[in-house]
């Protein structure tokens, strides 16, 4: 039977949402796995996004705190708010209080991606502030180190990602997640779903 990957996100301008993608399609290259998309609920209202300039949502179906059970490894993606993760993305995962009484997702591998506004806007202490959440549900985080290479190392250009797991620098909304940015997602999907493999099959 095939391992189950789900890759669960929220993108308010695009930014994590274009990470996701190509974090599928890193996962979807591993042979023996099955992969799907989704995203957490808005808790804006639309009045609110309207003047944010927020974009429409992607076609993604949305995801209930349930439903996360089904799968065998999860990789979850969401911007920074000053150092953390996004509130709606916290609102779903303290709807996962169900999941925790249960301990359902015990012992599954779960990884991190994320963006931000600056290179010093949290891309490593957002990832840090959500590993607890993995923690209390005894989830195992896999993180991608420095395993995707050379990209790994680069100083001249300016990139988003580290050792915890894919990321990109959103600046001022407009900048889109750079090629460098998007290999090390493609890595990320393909890394994590290969481990993911290991141990469905070795359970």
């Amino acid at each position: 039977m095939a391992a189950k990957i789900y890759i669960v996100y929220y993108s308010m301008y695009g930014h994590v949402e274009k990470l996701a993608q190509e974090i599928l399609k890193g996962a979807s290259s591993v042979e023996g796995v099955e992969v799907k998309l989704w995203q957490v609920s808005e808790t804006l209202p639309e009045e609110i996004l309207a003047k944010m300039h927020a974009p429409p949502k992607g076609d993604a179906p949305i995801i209930t705190a349930s439903e996360l059970a089904e799968a065998d490894g999860v990789l979850f993606g969401f911007p920074t708010r000053f150092g953390m993760m996004a509130a709606q993305f916290k609102a779903f995962f303290d709807s996962t209080g169900g999941l925790w009484r249960t301990q359902q997702l015990a012992g599954k591998p779960a990884g991190i991606f994320f963006s931000t506004a600056s290179q010093g806007g949290g891309q490593e202490t957002t990832a840090l502030t959500a590993i607890t959440q993995l923690v209390h549900h005894g989830m195992i985080f896999v993180p991608v180190g420095y395993t995707a290479g050379a990209g790994m190392f680069e100083i001249e250009k300016v990139k988003g990602g580290s050792p915890y797991g894919s990321g990109t620098l959103a600046g001022d909304g407009t900048r889109l997640p750079t090629e460098l940015e998007l290999q090390l997602a493609f890595h990320q999907g393909k890394y994590f779903a290969g481990i993911t493999k290991k141990l469905k099959a070795s359970s």
